[in-house]
């Protein structure tokens, strides 16, 4: 070529040599250069390179060159549409589209298929498929409350689709669904190859007497029910029906006993739905995605190669696909290379075959990428093609040989040096195992929670002792139920032997969380810090197993509950004993709440919760809701904790604890004792079940002596009854500001005890002249002095005893 060349702008190309002289030339070269840009990549300079007889006309040359002006623009189009992407043959535009039937609308950023205005969900040029949005059809039920006879009508919106012949229903990517009770779905598919299309129809049957029998995830016929879409048309189906055939089974009025007043039809892709029983009452959604087929144009492969300038496979390494879904033929890049087939130099050689180890050559092979491909060489020592699936690699007779003496050797020691190494990495690892384990229950069972406590409270746990899981296993018998003395909120009690024959309670407590874990690590704080005679002692705990273990010194008398409502009710308490055990629980938890730094609030006092020896002598027990107050604090504010019938109303209420409610629930054990009746008791009449509603009401009315358990009204004097009641009384009052304190009740209830013994200890003469020393004789006629409005008679009592220097209280530890 010599000379240069001239230019005409077509469009962005520059066709050089436009402007030169036809008739002077032999050979014509023509060059069309574009530099394109596609989907924000910058593609190599594209040059069409054609020679030309003389004799060839102007106008194929310029066909030549808007064909490849075609692509060139195309390169330039927005490839997205919101979303989604639109890659080529489809565009936004007739000029970035292949073929008008690949022209996708993009309205407002949301793409739609141009004939049918069906929304675009996704394009997937490899397999020729769309993802759309198809409406869900419905017939809804309902009833008009003014007509005659609460006839039935409904509403049935039925959806038809078509698709002409650019695209066709997926009848393998989709399924035809219905929900509902008594729901008939009819699906018609129709191609449009023949004049007039012929339908293939098929139904769906979703049923259910009750709405319960339909299963949530299951879609076999109950509530539920999908089928394929119709298969019968070699080239697809461009047109779709579905509605609904109800007046067949001519029961509506299930839609409405069962809440399910719409039946509902929809085409869906499959794994896109799920059914939920709920749907039943109301699908909420209108549409879900479809899966479309499309192809190019309508000829076979061979047919359309000998067209080239409507051939849509343009890039090299690409080869052409018949469709077998639909009439016409799909593009690929061929093996080795990816990209876009429907673009020149789409196709690229990004595909590296040797990155996956063995998948195409032997395993004694290496892999070398090349072009578009690959090669597989065995290595030395080796022969074959080196493929996987050819000769692969076989050892050379040589190198067999030396390997079949060398092997089995190394093969013998290296197991030799693996089963030593394994041996002593087996022991070690067990060690260190076992070391963890102790490890890692010391610490779910709170031990670093123990050791910051132990630290605030130091001397205080000093004689706790730790026991091993070995000891406790033995002096249980292996935790045998047998053992067992009771289960609680917090655990289950084993009775268990030391090897010292010193009899125990063991408590495995129940923890499942970090709050419980705190519950356990605070009833061992608390009990380490409590040395009192009334109040269980605590011997020492275990924290090497899953569950830890509390050790307490055991208490072989039973509970209060059990001698006044329980097993033990052939051992009857009379009266001093009873008000002794009131005394000392009193004095117990006065202990708690005033002589303890910082004070303790128990927080389910009840009678279960006392203890008594074979001295019927209390012991106060189970601090597992127990809660330690700040010194700074008179309340805390905490989730309600204890026992119906014992619980405080203020605290209920609020959930601001205090020591009043402690001193509510001790209310309820003096009421208890008094009548011998349970705190709460639902055989008897509603207004009588609540113990502390019906010992107030009983007391307001004057009839105490009508509810006194039969074991004591002939015992006590009545003025002693109505002091302790009228004790009991005042700690049930519904606010805590206006009850007493532990205190105050337990020097009350120490002073009516000391009177008592007084009374058993000497006889009437002296009786009276104690009185007359003390100059406070009480008129048996008169009430007034007894009564709650006139001040505590143990208030009195204690004043005038100390004035002549008789008694002293003290509520330390005895």
């Amino acid at each position: 070529m010599d000379g240069v060349h001239t230019g005409k702008v077509l469009g962005k190309c520059m066709v050089p040599g436009a402007g030169r002289s036809m008739k002077t030339l032999t050979i014509v070269d023509y060059y069309i250069y574009a530099s394109c840009y596609r989907e924000s990549t910058i593609v190599e300079n594209t040059y069409i390179h054609t020679y030309m007889a003389i004799n060839v006309k102007l106008p194929l040359m310029l066909l030549v060159a808007v064909a490849a002006l075609h692509y060139c623009a195309a390169a330039n189009c927005t490839r997205s549409c919101g979303s989604v992407s639109i890659p080529f043959p489809f565009g936004t535009t007739k000029e970035c589209s292949l073929a008008p039937e690949f022209l996708i609308y993009c309205t407002k950023h949301v793409p739609h298929l141009q004939d049918n205005h069906l929304r675009l969900r996704s394009i997937d040029v490899d397999h020729g498929e769309l993802r759309v949005s198809l409406p869900v059809a419905s017939d809804c039920y309902f009833t008009n409350s003014s007509s005659k006879g609460g006839k039935f009508f409904n509403n049935e919106t039925d959806r038809s689709v078509f698709l002409g012949n650019y695209y066709s229903i997926s009848t393998s990517q989709n399924l035809f669904t219905t929900v509902g009770c008594e729901t008939l779905g009819l699906v018609v598919g129709s191609d449009s190859e023949a004049e007039r299309m012929r339908p293939f129809p098929k139904t769906c049957l979703s049923y259910c007497d009750r709405r319960k029998d339909a299963k949530d995830g299951e879609c076999t016929g109950t509530g539920c029910c999908n089928t394929s879409i119709p298969d019968a048309s070699p080239q697809g189906l461009s047109y779709i029906y579905y509605s609904f055939e109800n007046s067949i089974l001519n029961n509506s009025e299930i839609f409405v006993d069962f809440n399910n007043p719409c039946g509902y039809a929809f085409v869906v892709e499959k794994g896109e739905y799920k059914f939920d029983t709920t749907h039943l009452k109301q699908l909420e959604t209108t549409t879900f995605p479809v899966v479309l087929d499309w192809s190019v144009g309508n000829l076979k492969c061979k047919e359309a190669q000998k067209k080239p300038s409507t051939y849509a496979c343009k890039a090299h390494n690409s080869t052409c696909h018949d469709s077998t879904k639909r009439r016409g033929y799909l593009c690929k890049c061929s093996s080795g290379f990816q990209g876009n087939a429907y673009l020149p130099h789409g196709c690229k050689d990004d595909v590296d075959e040797c990155k996956t180890p063995n998948k195409f050559c032997h395993a004694n092979a290496t892999c070398n990428n090349t072009y578009g491909s690959y090669t597989c060489a065995c290595q030395k020592g080796y022969s074959g093609d080196g493929e996987l699936h050819g000769t692969g690699c076989t050892p050379n007779r040589s190198f067999s040989k030396l390997i079949t003496h060398t092997i089995p050797l190394i093969v013998s020691l290296s197991i030799l040096v693996l089963f030593v190494a394994s041996f002593n990495a087996y022991c070690g690892l067990r060690k260190r195992k076992l070391n963890k384990l102790k490890e890692q229950f010391f610490q779910q069972n709170g031990g670093l929670l123990l050791q910051q406590k132990i630290a605030k409270h130091r001397g205080s746990i000093e004689t706790t002792k730790i026991f091993s899981i070995e000891e406790l296993k033995k002096a249980t018998n292996n935790f045998d139920e047998v053992k067992i003395l009771g289960r609680g909120g917090y655990g289950i009690v084993y009775k268990g032997l030391l090897q010292d024959n010193t009899t125990v309670a063991i408590k495995k407590s129940k923890i499942s969380d970090q709050s419980q874990i705190e519950q356990f690590i605070n009833e061992v704080v608390i009990l380490s810090q409590i040395n009192h005679t009334n109040v269980v002692k605590l011997l020492g705990c275990c924290l090497e197993t899953q569950v830890p273990l509390l050790v307490y010194e055991f208490i072989q008398g039973g509970t209060l509950d059990d001698h006044l409502h329980g097993q033990n009710q052939s051992l009857k308490l009379n009266w001093k004993t009873r008000l002794r055990i009131a005394a000392e629980t009193a004095g117990a938890l006065a202990y708690l709440h005033s002589a303890t730094c910082p004070p303790i609030i128990h927080r389910d006092v009840k009678t279960t919760n006392i203890l008594l020896d074979h001295n019927l002598k209390a012991k106060v027990s189970d601090f597992g809701a127990s809660k330690i107050v700040p010194l700074d604090k008179a309340e805390l504010s905490t989730l309600v904790q204890g026992t119906v019938g014992y619980l405080d109303p203020e605290y209920f209420h609020t959930s601001h604890l205090t020591e009043k409610s402690d001193v509510y629930s001790f209310g309820v054990v003096l009421a208890e004792l008094l009548t011998g009746r349970k705190a709460l008791c639902f055989d008897l009449p509603e207004d009588d079940r609540n113990l502390a509603m019906y010992f107030i009401s009983s007391m307001n009315k004057g009839r105490l002596l009508q509810i006194l358990d039969n074991q004591i009204r002939n015992e006590a004097k009545p003025e002693q009854l109505m002091e302790f009641a009228n004790i009991a009384k005042r700690c049930l009052r519904l606010k805590g500001e206006e009850r007493p304190t532990m205190k105050e009740v337990a020097t009350e209830l120490e002073g009516l005890r000391i009177m008592e013994n007084h009374r058993w200890e000497s006889d009437r003469s002296s009786l009276e002249e104690t009185e007359d020393l003390l100059n406070a004789s009480p008129s048996s006629s008169s009430l007034a002095f007894y009564s709650e409005d006139n001040g505590s008679y143990g208030r009195d009592i204690i004043s005038r005893l100390e004035s002549i220097g008789q008694i002293s209280i003290s509520l330390g530890g005895r």
